[in-house]
């Protein structure tokens, strides 16, 4: 697992230094940021980020739509806020004091999260996106068969014959005559 960004939002102490030279070994690119800044960067695969009561203001992405797999650091004895780690939603957690083996398996969990995510929430677009075509399809065709007195088999033959005449897809068609509410030509 190369060629990753990684932001490292954490002090430079003993164990902050052992954490970015695990990562280093890891041949990917390293960036440390100390203090952690207003807004983390976006431009990144991975950020390694001291869990703070501010981090879900600072991350750089909506609630549900991450830009990056955020890895959450927890010092030892810190009371852990379940409602902040609900609002950061970190794919993984690292307990100091880091051990190599630790680090290497967080970075991997949290970029295999993180990416099979995203292509989830892909997916799930492309299907809402489908189901949103289907409905304004079936009002079309609803809207035809009542203001042309036909079947539901013509009426979609007639979005599909209008589609082909204007080069456009059925569902961008059968969106027309919804906005509308009657058909065209």
């Amino acid at each position: 697992m190369t060629d990753i960004d990684i932001v490292v939002a954490t002090e430079r102490d003993g164990s902050g230094e052992a954490l970015i030279r695990d990562l280093q070994r890891t041949r990917n690119r390293i960036r440390h940021i100390w203090p952690i800044p207003e807004m983390l960067p976006a431009d990144t695969d991975v950020i390694f980020c001291d869990l703070v009561p501010s981090l879900a203001a600072r991350l750089p992405w909506l609630p549900g739509a991450p830009k990056a797999a955020l890895v959450a650091l927890i010092s030892p004895g810190m009371r852990i806020d379940l409602d902040l780690l609900r609002k950061t939603a970190p794919e993984a957690i690292l307990h100091r004091p880091f051990s190599s083996p630790a680090i290497l398996s967080c970075l991997l969990l949290a970029r295999s999260r993180f990416t099979y995510e995203r292509r989830l929430r892909g997916r799930l677009e492309k299907l809402d996106g489908t189901l949103r075509a289907m409905r304004s399809i079936e009002r079309a065709k609803t809207i035809l068969m009542k203001a042309r007195n036909i079947g539901e088999d013509e009426a979609y033959g007639y979005l599909r014959a209008q589609a082909m005449r204007q080069r456009l897809s059925v569902s961008a068609v059968a969106t027309k005559i919804v906005d509308i509410g009657e058909p065209a030509g």
